[in-house]
């Protein structure tokens, strides 16, 4: 499909800065530190930007618009979920964790179960944002196939290339600052793409009338056990991963960081409703269509050529934002809580290039994932099983370590930091109906259970 000149233009303004941005946060960046957490001096708006220019991707644009396309309104989910996730940090877990001084969720758990218990965190929590990092690919790559005349397989080199620019240069400092932009660029978009799509269907009275209510306005349309999982997955997901915790780190204290938290549970689900409201549009208007170009073509046939122009490069930053932000909280956890605690004498120059070798393999064992699936993937479903996964691994241990503090054994938390994922995998073999999701929660909050009766029956 042929872009026009002011098409081009709106894509290489919004691209020019915030690349702009991320050429400025390399010059912040003169420690390990500065790279991980801003030297924990980030307000809340650079805390918001952390965290919803990772939490803001293509799963929370194009991932919604395919899912509102074939189910209606339970696509809400990643973002709505994703909002409540923001909401209980906010309330929750950012004194605590802000207060830590820690870099990383696994240090967080490693204080109260042990080194090992960290490692394990560590290594579990790496495989779940791995398993959201492929689809901000497959995102990417449905978007460049829609407007350039790409191969996939270029596509997906140049979603990988431009994540690698995303932030190995300005690590936090890039991601937050590039992550600030993109999401004012990306939320007026989505509410402006979804603001036209509701006009195209006469408004409230129009969308209603055109569906049945059920499932399409039913946040349970696919299954209480399919929705409920994907809104259990993304609660517990977001409050299990290292990225969001790493902008909350890097606050410049509580007050900051709570503040950051509460802007991006207000935002992030304002802006799925733009996304679900296109999908529901183009499944009126072009009910032939493959669903997840939904997103990227009605940016290109219904809005104004230079605004479509900017919202596309948005929405291609936002998948590669997410992607990029979740490599980054990959690299350092395996950095500080893998490497680091093996090779603990290694200089601070050289951890800076050990932080950017992870980035850079991560992202390629990831296309080497999208070369090998075909270049097609259901995008939301990917993001819940990692949503998931990481839930099942930290969910109730950070939980025991805030709430419950001496209370859990270390012997206990780390059985259940190691069977939770477990059970998850051994759900996902074995022909149940049961969401992977449930056995690896329930597996980990009785090991803590029983680590709590025996200690309490040992006094």
């Amino acid at each position: 499909m042929e872009l026009s000149f002011w098409q081009y233009a709106g894509m290489v303004a919004a691209l020019s800065l915030v690349f702009g941005l991320g050429i400025y946060s390399a010059w912040r960046v003169h420690s390990s530190e500065d790279f991980s957490v801003c030297d924990r001096n980030s307000g809340r708006v650079m805390v918001a930007g952390t965290i919803m220019g990772t939490l803001i991707g293509g799963a929370s644009t194009v991932g919604t618009a395919q899912l509102a396309f074939l189910h209606g309104i339970s696509a809400w989910w990643f973002t709505l979920g994703g909002g409540l996730g923001c909401l209980f940090i906010a309330l929750f877990l950012v004194r605590p964790m802000r207060e830590s001084s820690l870099e990383t969720v696994p240090q967080f758990l490693a204080r109260s179960f042990g080194p090992a218990s960290g490692a394990v965190a560590a290594l579990f929590l790496s495989l779940g944002m791995f398993l959201n990092v492929v689809p901000q690919i497959f995102s990417s790559v449905a978007l460049l196939d829609s407007w350039l005349p790409l191969d996939w397989r270029l596509a997906a080199i140049a979603t990988v290339l431009l994540m690698v620019l995303y932030v190995v240069f300005g690590g936090l400092w890039g991601t937050g600052l590039m992550g600030i932009s993109k999401v004012v660029l990306t939320g007026a978009g989505m509410l402006a793409a979804g603001s036209i799509a509701l006009y195209f269907m006469d408004g409230v009275s129009g969308v209603v009338s055109s569906y049945p209510a059920f499932p399409w306005f039913s946040l349970f349309g696919r299954g209480i056990n399919q929705d409920l999982a994907a809104a259990v997955s993304m609660l517990v997901g977001v409050f299990s991963s290292q990225i969001y915790f790493q902008a909350i780190f890097s606050g410049r204290d509580v007050k900051e960081a709570r503040g950051g938290a509460f802007i991006s549970a207000v935002m992030v689900p304002l802006i799925g409703l733009g996304a679900i409201l296109v999908g529901l549009y183009m499944n009126l208007a072009h009910p032939d269509i493959s669903p997840a170009q939904a997103l990227p073509m009605f940016i290109m046939e219904y809005l104004p050529p230079w605004l479509g122009g900017v919202i596309f490069a948005t929405l291609l930053l936002a998948t590669v934002g997410t992607g990029a932000g979740l490599t980054l909280g990959i690299s350092t956890m395996l950095s500080r809580d893998i490497f680091q605690r093996i090779f603990s004498r290694t200089k601070d120059t050289r951890m800076l290039f050990v932080f950017r070798f992870f980035i850079i393999a991560v992202l390629l064992v990831g296309l080497l994932v999208v070369y090998w699936s075909g270049g097609e993937a259901l995008i939301l479903d990917w993001s819940y099983l990692s949503l998931g996964m990481r839930g099942a691994a930290v969910c109730f241990p950070l939980l025991a370590c805030i709430f419950l503090k001496d209370k859990i054994p270390p012997r206990a938390g780390f059985w259940s930091l190691l069977l939770g994922p477990a059970a998850v995998l051994v759900a996902m073999i074995l022909p149940i109906t049961v969401h992977p999701l449930y056995p690896g929660l329930a597996v980990s909050a009785l090991v803590l259970l029983l680590g709590l009766l025996i200690k309490n029956s040992n006094r």
